[in-house]
């Protein structure tokens, strides 16, 4: 049986573009490429690419990226506009709980909940990180961002996701926050790329910044950073607060 997560990016390219929430893209590449040193000579890997919109913009500014997914319907949208941008980029199809990658990468990122904090366990989540981990070269670095915790328990989901509602895009529904598992169950409203009209239950992890860290320290990173994360504007000078619905991580090894 399809996970919730699969079956959302089944046919869901051109209308995932349209979304409010990937709308930063430039200013979160202006982020990583500073975080980057703007050194073209890296190897870049995006886990969780989806439609691709790092990867090329990243591959317009002269990086060697690739990317991986695991909806290839998304890739193929990728791959499109790859070609449209004239940027040569390899765009796989990989699981990212089961990365073939070892010691290969001088940056890993993994940007508005790219696979991690979507599967349905910890341990999912955490193969994840130790993937990512894996793939990256000794002194290498880790951008991500991921749901956090702290808002669930001084905001309500609900009426986040009701605020940030805009016509045409996903709809969230039926929040219902689990205090002893950290995870969000919402029903999420949405139609596909072909007009048809959908309905997932959906439920995703939120991590507090002392367990993003003490798993991370576990992989053996030694320079951990996690700052709040504003659409488009990541910055080393945003502290993380209550009010962040996620919160970007930084770490190297």
């Amino acid at each position: 049986m399809k996970q919730w997560y699969e079956s959302f990016f089944e046919n869901y390219a051109h209308k995932y573009d349209k979304e409010s929430f990937v709308q930063g893209t430039l200013g979160e590449c202006d982020f990583i490429e500073a975080e980057a040193g703007k050194d073209k000579s890296i190897k870049i890997l995006d886990i969780g690419c989806g439609t691709g919109r790092h990867s090329i913009e990243l591959a317009k500014r002269g990086y060697n990226v690739t990317g991986i997914d695991l909806s290839s319907s998304q890739l193929v949208r990728a791959r499109e506009k790859a070609k449209e941008a004239g940027v040569a980029i390899d765009f796989q199809t990989q699981d990212a709980r089961n990365l073939t990658f070892d010691n290969e990468f001088d940056l890993v990122i993994m940007l508005c909940e790219g696979g991690f904090s979507l599967m349905e366990t910890d341990e999912m989540n955490f193969e994840i990180l130790k993937n990512a981990s894996k793939a990256l070269k000794n002194k290498g670095k880790f951008i991500f961002t991921t749901l956090n915790g702290l808002f669930p328990l001084f905001n309500s989901v609900k009426e986040f996701y009701e605020s940030s509602v805009k016509e045409g895009n996903s709809e969230c529904k039926n929040c219902s926050f689990d205090l002893m598992t950290f995870r969000d169950h919402n029903t999420v409203t949405f139609e596909d790329d072909a007009g048809n009209k959908k309905e997932l239950k959906c439920n995703e992890r939120y991590y507090v910044p002392s367990e993003i860290t003490w798993l991370l320290k576990s992989l053996g990173f030694t320079k951990i950073d996690i700052f709040g994360s504003k659409l488009g504007a990541y910055s080393r000078n945003d502290k993380l607060t209550t009010g962040d619905f996620e919160m970007l991580v930084v770490a190297e090894k």
